[in-house]
């Protein structure tokens, strides 16, 4: 038995769901992995007079499909789907079975209008909790539409694969066998990127609104539903829902949830701003503001949404320490998610920079995985709380390097190693390795922004206690404001009170 009873017990749920038969093609081998792919598919056989088990030759072995009898769906599992990659192999049960995927109609319409053959491949590994958002939307065009398909391939599992073809982050998606994409992507980003999205037209009719939010994180999300429960004309336009909550695994410290991972969060803000009457616009991303009669914004597809008040909640990105080779070897060894990208790097050496909390986090939590970790720390002294310090140092596969300034990440089609400058004997130093995870910070996704407002040297957006900034009319919330702790219950709360300071605007204008 692979299953554990807890699992088995949750599986039981979900195949009662099942609406029409389900046919499992397996290609597996004699290797341990094959075996355990066997005995899944024939566990689920079991479990459900709806599954079907049948052998077959695919391009890949051990894998699997999931297809409705007398036709294929284009859905494949390389690798076992456990980890974070259950959920999807558990959604691809049920909507292969025939029941409805949970979408936009306005976005199955547009998965169906899609015209010719996209062969999808998403390299993941089971530790990501990036990479099922991936998978399952392409699992659901595949099941929407003919001519799409999609293989899911664990890294791990197919080690080989994924080094010669340089997958070093995770989720990486092909396209035909071109690269199309990495890191998380939701089902409208995936349509725009394939040519697919709304067009200014789309956007023309729309009426002026009372409220529109600008980002679509914990603080956007708080902002939408307090505009929303009085009643007024509210609008949000985000690139995604969670914003970077769906970059965070997992989550301790929001009072009266004693844990939930990131992409968890994510998903019930967006059902929560959906319960009230918001009009929401997502994968658009806001390029100018500008007040007249009333506030405009403009969006990167050309057009310009109305509006009496605007609250900008932005959010923030992880900071780059801009040195030679950071951009050129982005997902090619230079990583920012130490539990997305952490597996790949398995037995190999690498640097964190940056001794904070999230620097240090992300080294002991490499320290199980890889081969070395070399902290590199620009202060004399690591910032990061001393619980997490004393972890550190008692870890054998650990070197901390303090006073160091990192000059340059090195590499020819890969990252090969780094090279930093002693700062207080001013010697360079260099130390090979295959990986390099940044960790120095975030920095607000203000620059659109421009001289429209007032905002401090670092960019953040300059708010008053009423979360009004420097234009009337216009508010701000959350992390890409001046706010002193960058925490995602405080961004929830600066949200709220920039809805109550923009609806106390409108009464009194």
């Amino acid at each position: 038995m692979i299953l554990d009873a807890d699992i088995k017990a949750q599986l039981n749920q979900y195949l009662q769901l099942l609406e029409n038969d389900v046919l499992l093609k397996v290609s597996a081998s004699t290797d341990e992995l094959s075996r355990d792919m066997l005995s899944l598919v024939d566990e689920l056989a079991t479990m459900s007079p709806k599954i079907k088990v049948e052998k077959t030759a695919l391009d890949r072995t051990p894998s699997f499909s999931v297809n409705r009898p007398g036709e294929d769906t284009g859905i494949i599992f390389a690798g076992l789907p456990f980890g974070h990659e259950f959920t999807s192999f558990v959604l691809a049960l049920l909507q292969v079975s025939g029941r409805a995927p949970k979408v936009d109609q306005k976005l199955i319409d547009q998965v169906k209008n899609v015209k010719g053959e996209y062969r999808f491949e998403t390299f993941v590994s089971l530790s990501c909790h990036n990479c099922p958002d991936v998978v399952q939307a392409m699992n659901v065009m595949s099941v929407l539409n003919p001519g799409i398909s999609h293989t899911m391939i664990d890294g791990a599992a197919f080690k080989e694969e994924a080094e010669r073809r340089n997958i070093l982050a995770v989720p990486t998606v092909f396209l035909n066998g071109e690269p199309f994409g990495s890191g998380r992507m939701t089902l409208d980003e995936i349509l725009a990127k394939m040519g697919s999205a709304p067009d200014a037209s789309e956007f023309a009719e729309k009426e002026p609104f009372d409220v529109l939010v600008v980002g679509g994180g914990p603080a956007g999300s708080s902002a939408a539903i307090y505009a929303a429960r009085k009643g007024i004309r509210t609008g949000i336009v985000a690139e995604r829902f969670g914003g970077q909550v769906l970059d965070t695994l997992g989550i301790e410290n929001l009072i009266g949830t004693k844990y939930i991972e990131g992409p968890q969060l994510g998903a019930s803000l967006e059902e929560h701003v959906k319960q009230y009457n918001v009009d929401i616009m997502t994968a658009q991303r806001a390029k100018r503001l500008e007040k007249k009669d009333l506030i405009e914004v403009e969006l990167e597809n050309g057009a310009v949404l109305k509006s009496k008040t605007v609250i900008l909640s932005t959010g923030a990105r992880w900071r780059n320490v801009n040195v030679p080779g950071e951009a050129e070897f982005k997902n090619k060894g230079v990583a920012y998610c130490p539990h997305c990208d952490g597996p790949l790097f398995a037995g190999k050496d690498v640097a964190v920079i940056g001794g904070g909390n999230s620097g240090i986090e992300a080294a002991i939590d490499l320290a199980g995985i890889v081969k070395h970790v070399t902290v590199i720390e620009f202060a004399p002294e690591l910032k990061a709380d001393s619980v997490l310090q004393d972890r550190l140092y008692s870890l054998p596969n650990v070197t901390v390097v303090k006073n160091a300034q990192t000059k340059e990440i090195t590499g020819t089609d890969k990252v090969n190693g780094i090279t930093y400058i002693d700062r207080e004997t001013e010697e360079e130093h260099h130390i090979e390795l295959q990986g390099v995870f940044v960790q120095i910070g975030l920095v607000p996704n203000t620059e659109w922004l421009a001289d429209t407002l007032e905002r401090t040297r670092m960019g953040e957006v300059v708010v008053d206690n009423r979360g009004a900034t420097s234009t009337p009319g216009v508010f701000a919330a959350g992390d890409c404001t001046n706010s002193p702790y960058k925490q995602i219950i405080i961004s929830m709360g600066s949200g709220a009170t920039a809805s109550l300071g923009a609806f106390d605007y409108l009464i009194r204008n």
